[in-house]
């Protein structure tokens, strides 16, 4: 049986975190979600601290990264996560309000997968999550973890 990774996402904004979960579980997705509310806490999962050293040695099917959040942005995680050699394979999605084109550039300099900025439209942000989560999560081929340094 095919075993489903997880979906991080990482955002500080918890109406946003609620419609980001509404919208995948009305897509059916059975990948477990787990939250991180700010960039140091998306590294303590990533890198089994804190809370997190005794999680299952997996990383996540994709990462769902906010820009502007407290403690550490989705820019210093996303660099963080790139250069690593455990982490840098993990698709990571910028899903943020941020239009500004040095956040762009920034992230895609980095090694950002995907960026997408949240649509205002109630409808249209649940579109958007929808699409990302079937891609990302189901659709998406990822090296098998054996070879790819996190065993």
């Amino acid at each position: 049986m095919l075993k489903l990774r997880k979906i991080l996402l990482v955002e500080d904004n918890q109406n946003d975190v609620e419609l980001t979960l509404t919208a995948l579980d009305e897509q059916n997705l059975a990948n477990r979600v787990i939250v991180a509310n700010d960039g140091v806490e998306a590294l303590e999962y990533l890198m089994y601290e804190g809370e997190h050293k005794n999680r299952a040695k997996e990383n996540p099917a994709v990462i769902l990264l906010d820009i502007k959040m407290p403690r550490m942005d989705g820019i210093e995680v996303l660099q963080q996560i790139k250069n690593n050699p455990e982490l840098k394979t993990i698709p990571v999605v910028m899903l943020t309000s941020s239009r500004e084109e040095p956040d762009l550039k920034k992230c895609y300099e980095i090694g950002v997968n995907a960026y997408v900025v949240k649509p205002v439209n109630f409808k249209d942000f649940f579109t958007a999550i929808k699409q990302i989560g079937v891609f990302w999560a189901l659709i998406n081929e990822l090296p098998n973890e054996g070879g790819s340094g996190y065993e």
